[in-house]
């Protein structure tokens, strides 16, 4: 059975939103960590020197190769299989962390409504989130896709509904102080960094379902240009309404309701509980999306023999079956080991994987000059070199302020680090166990 190509543009757009995004949640966090003012300054950045550059040349890439697989597909594409499983493998390593956190984020908001909850109900919760998640995407990309439009219309609806009732009852500027008393220190502004590098990295995740999309050439690049401005609106407005209305030194993380409360006035109740219910109903719209991207990895590299056959195939629907429900195996185990502080390995191993996506285009670009997609950046190779510089400068300057951290970064370096040193073997466990499959399938064959 092939694959079905279900998914709009709309559908994508959300699911996009939902691959780096889910709303303004988390942003309380950046806030805390280096300042109002520094907070909304970041917000602003990162998106113009590190998303911009990402969006234009994944764009570039899923317009000229809109293969099931993406951003794989194009490494193995441009530098050959050994880089192709690596970036698949970073993919993993990073999405282990990743996927860990949205069932934990359900379980901050539910907190709400149900405080006090055992720890051994936490932990049901978040398998029933996974499994929830599961469920939606073994019914295929195209329920994925309608959930997401659903759940992201529900979520954007809440945070403006907060943006207006905060503005009615603002006092004061919300960039003021513009840092915390002190200054945070290295520790500080790496911590912030990679909390707001978290909330915009993702652009290319989706790329790996471009095989289910509906004219897919033209419909992602499309997609990537309506989803940024929805996810930086996202930030920027609830951040600044809220700050405005409400003291910053009581925000806390996982605290949007609680900001709700202060900021809506007699809506506040209101309004609380609705940021409340988004946030549950963002932890699962997220793992819900991702889910659907990242066991998309596992399917392609069973299709190349380097991992067992049964995960390259798909069920009635078009669905590759077997694929999510390994990740979501994969994902329940990983949901029970603290990852705590590992945001920023999280970030240096996306990066990692991306700066070999970015290379891909430089190369392809000289290799095969006549390769090309309907969109494509106007600029020369050289000029795409120089894009791709902007958000590798931003990547070392988190590695740069994270190995000055000792209390975040050195933890997180080190299990980037071990990540990093397993990918290749890995890779040579798979290449020897397909070539073994292949011996012994010719030895058959002469049988």
């Amino acid at each position: 059975m092939s694959l079905s190509r279900s998914l709009t543009t709309l559908s994508l757009v959300f699911i996009l939103y939902f691959s780096t995004s889910g709303g303004a949640y988390t942003t309380e966090s950046l806030v805390r960590e280096v300042g109002p003012g520094l907070a909304l300054l970041i917000l602003v950045l990162v998106p113009l020197v590190y998303s911009l550059p990402e969006i234009l040349i994944v764009g570039e890439l899923a317009s000229m190769l809109p293969q099931e697989g993406g951003y794989y597909r194009w490494v193995q594409r441009a530098f050959g299989p050994f880089w192709a499983f690596q970036n698949g493998w970073l993919t993993w390593m990073y999405s282990l962390v990743d996927m860990a956190i949205y069932p934990k984020l359900f379980v901050t908001y539910l907190a709400w409504f149900w405080p006090g909850l055992p720890r051994g109900a936490s932990w049901a919760v978040g398998l029933l989130v996974i499994w929830a998640a599961t469920g939606i995407n073994l019914m295929g990309a195209a329920r994925v896709g309608r959930s997401s439009v659903v759940a992201g219309a529900f979520i954007v609806a809440g945070f403006a509904a907060l943006s207006v009732a905060a503005l009615a009852h603002a006092t004061h500027v919300p960039w003021r102080p513009f840092a915390i008393a002190g200054g945070g220190g290295t520790s500080g502004l790496a911590v912030g960094l990679s909390i707001a590098l978290w909330n915009y990295i993702g652009w290319d995740n989706a790329s790996t379902v471009q095989g289910e999309v509906r004219d897919a050439p033209r419909s992602y690049p499309r997609a990537l240009s309506y989803a940024l401005p929805l996810v930086v609106a996202g930030y920027l407005l609830p951040l600044l309404a809220a700050l405005a209305a409400t003291d910053w030194r009581t925000w806390v993380e996982g605290g949007w309701p609680s900001i709700a409360l202060q900021a809506g006035g007699r809506l506040g109740p209101l309004l609380a509980a609705w940021i409340a219910l988004g946030g549950m109903v963002s932890a699962v719209a997220l793992f819900n999306a991702l889910l659907l991207a990242y066991s998309r990895i596992p399917f392609v590299m069973a299709n190349d023999g380097l991992l067992p056959a049964r995960l390259g195939r798909t069920d009635a629907r078009g669905t590759p079956r077997n694929a999510v429900l390994f990740a979501a195996v994969c994902y329940s185990l990983f949901m029970l080991i603290p990852f705590s502080g590992l945001v920023v390995a999280d970030v240096l191993l996306y990066s990692l994987a991306l700066m070999l996506e970015l290379g891909a285009l430089i190369q392809l670009r000289r290799r095969e000059p006549g390769l090309r997609g309907p969109f494509r950046i106007p600029l020369g190779t050289g000029g795409v070199a120089a894009l791709a510089t902007l958000p590798l400068a931003v990547l070392l300057l988190v590695v740069v302020l994270s190995l000055a951290d000792g209390e975040y970064g050195v933890p997180a370096l080190v299990g980037a680090a071990l990540a990093i040193i397993l990918g290749p073997v890995a890779y040579f466990l798979a290449s020897r166990a397909r070539r073994a499959d292949d011996s012994q399938a010719s030895r058959a064959g002469v049988h």
